[in-house]
């Protein structure tokens, strides 16, 4: 990976995937194929072995330009640098944390200043101590744009007036996320964000390279 490109981030979802007929390996591959450049595997009931074993595999399968986060589980990544004698930054990229999770700063420390940090954020006080946190914080991702399914303790949606408000309020990067369709795209780029995550939208696609391809082409408009 070059440089960090988070404009078409997906969001794994086993449950959504497996309902739809997919190996989660197998559609994060087809949805790379199909534009996306970002990857977070979040597993959130699945136990660390199994995580592991999904995040190990993704990284031995997705192509080295897509950059690869594990959402929460610092463990997990740090276990699983673990699986490659070369050093697993060059082929996962980082951690994803939500407000509930490990500080910010403690997770910098574990997990190497080379490694992508992402933080969640939905308030102006969350995202300004983002911006000022001592530690180097890559990107935010700001939700929930829309009601959402997939995410049990999403915040209120915020809307497109709203998130371009709070993304113009910090310097750091911001992804949207939270029920993101095809149809938000031109207006989330358009608005300044670096990117727009999506869960459903490829996960429970039929065909998620076309997905994939659907999503890129309507991010390319915003430009």
């Amino acid at each position: 990976m070059t440089r960090l490109d988070l404009s078409l981030y997906l969001v794994t979802d086993t449950r959504q995937a497996t309902d739809a007929g997919h190996d989660l390996v197998d559609l994060a591959v087809a949805a790379a194929r199909g534009g996306v450049t970002a990857v977070q595997v979040r597993e959130k009931d699945a136990a660390a072995a199994g995580f592991l074993d999904t995040v190990v595999r993704l990284a031995e399968a997705l192509p080295d330009e897509v950059a690869l986060l594990v959402n929460d589980r610092v463990d997990v990544y740090l276990a699983a640098r673990r699986a490659f004698p070369r050093g697993f930054a060059d082929r996962a990229h980082g951690v994803h944390v939500g407000q509930s999770d490990l500080p910010a700063p403690v997770v910098r420390e574990l997990i190497s200043a080379d490694a992508v940090l992402g933080l969640s954020a939905a308030t102006p006080a969350q995202l300004a101590e983002a911006a000022s946190s001592p530690a180097r914080i890559d990107y935010v991702g700001i939700g929930a744009l829309h009601v959402t399914q997939t995410k049990k303790d999403a915040p209120a949606p915020l809307g497109h007036a709203r998130f371009a408000e709070l993304a113009a309020s910090v310097a750091v990067p911001s992804v949207a996320i939270g029920g993101v369709t095809v149809a938000d795209l031109p207006r989330l780029r358009a608005a300044g964000a670096a990117g727009a995550a999506v869960v459903s939208a490829v996960c429970a696609a039929a065909d998620p390279a076309s997905a994939a391809r659907d999503l890129r082409r309507a991010w390319e408009v915003g430009e």
